[in-house]
């Protein structure tokens, strides 16, 4: 079945992050992104998509930082209104109770109720018709250690329920399916 292709984006479930930033006064301002990705381990970079009028792309373009954060569903309300309000009239800090803590290589501050912060330096932006991809080198990286999985390295996605967006909905990452081992992929029954 062929849709219209104005619908083709509905068929991508997103990962939901939050991305910090800073204007040339030092206050602080959140966006929320459903276009983040990894792009390279060594060196640790990623990349979030950003429209060119939202009040947050000139401060990552001016600035040349920002900070990615992984919320969860417990603060979905928050996420979810950062999105929908703009930084240039409202603190949103202030205004959806998340609270700012300091980062320790760039400017723009970290998320508390994240469960991971992504302290991004901007390496490069392209273009992408109606968005810039901006190129973030990860100077630091840090995690609610009541959420991470010591083991593997990683989220532990059974404690920390990240939010992913599909269609207009929010979700929680769901349950493991199969995992690797050896190169190979286990089913789990």
């Amino acid at each position: 079945m062929e849709v219209e292709l104005r619908y083709y984006g509905q068929l991508f479930p997103t990962t939901v992050v939050l991305a910090t930033c800073i204007d040339k006064k030092g206050k602080p301002n959140i966006i929320t992104l459903g276009w983040a990705m990894k792009t390279s381990g060594k060196p640790p970079m990623v990349a979030i998509s950003v429209a060119p009028p939202r009040y947050s792309h000139n401060l990552i373009e001016e600035a040349g930082e920002f900070v990615l954060a992984i919320p969860t569903s417990e603060i979905v309300e928050a996420v979810h209104k950062c999105g929908r309000v703009s930084g240039r009239n409202v603190n949103k800090f202030e205004e959806f109770n998340l609270i700012p803590l300091p980062a320790k290589k760039v400017k723009p501050p970290l998320i508390k109720e994240c469960v991971a912060n992504l302290e991004c330096r901007v390496v490069g932006k392209m273009t992408t018709g109606d968005h810039t991809i901006f190129v973030g080198e990860v100077l630091a990286a840090h995690v609610n250690e009541q959420y991470y999985n010591a083991e593997k390295h990683c989220l532990d996605l059974d404690k920390a329920k990240v939010l992913i967006t599909h269609g207009d909905e929010y979700r929680e990452i769901g349950r493991v399916i199969a995992y690797k081992l050896n190169g190979e992929i286990r089913r789990i029954e």
